[in-house]
């Protein structure tokens, strides 16, 4: 019982509904979040700590990045997360998503290995 609270703790916060709705179209990066939500990055971290320590997320890192995606692997979770996405905010969510076309736009005009914050010309290897 202790478990199902802790995800219905963990999914009564907008910010949280919007990260799982963001999440269900696939793995997403943390820059990718925090443009999607407009937030900052503390504040999105915070959020997602909160879900991946219910279990509703997993990471993982590549390199100096963590993507997150669900964790469909629980029934439980794969239950909910249909009536989450159904319910969810459309307005909000079309506007998240706007973000994110608009953030992920912008990063394909980057050089390859180019980091956000690099300066023009600049790319890793």
């Amino acid at each position: 019982m202790k478990e199902v609270l802790t995800d219905f703790k963990a999914l009564a916060d907008e910010t949280r509904l919007r990260i799982v709705n963001l999440l269900a179209d696939g793995e997403r990066c943390v820059c990718e979040i925090v443009a999607a939500l407009a937030q900052e990055q503390p504040r999105v971290s915070f959020h997602l700590r909160i879900l991946k320590e219910a279990g509703i997320i997993v990471d993982r890192r590549q390199e100096r990045w963590i993507h997150y995606r669900l964790n469909e692997a629980d029934p439980f979770i794969r239950s909910l997360l249909p009536v989450i996405h159904e319910r969810a905010d459309q307005q909000q969510k079309t506007e998240d998503l706007r973000r994110l076309a608009d953030f992920n736009k912008d990063r394909k005009g980057q050089r390859p290995g180019q980091v956000d914050g690099d300066p023009p010309g600049i790319g890793r290897s």
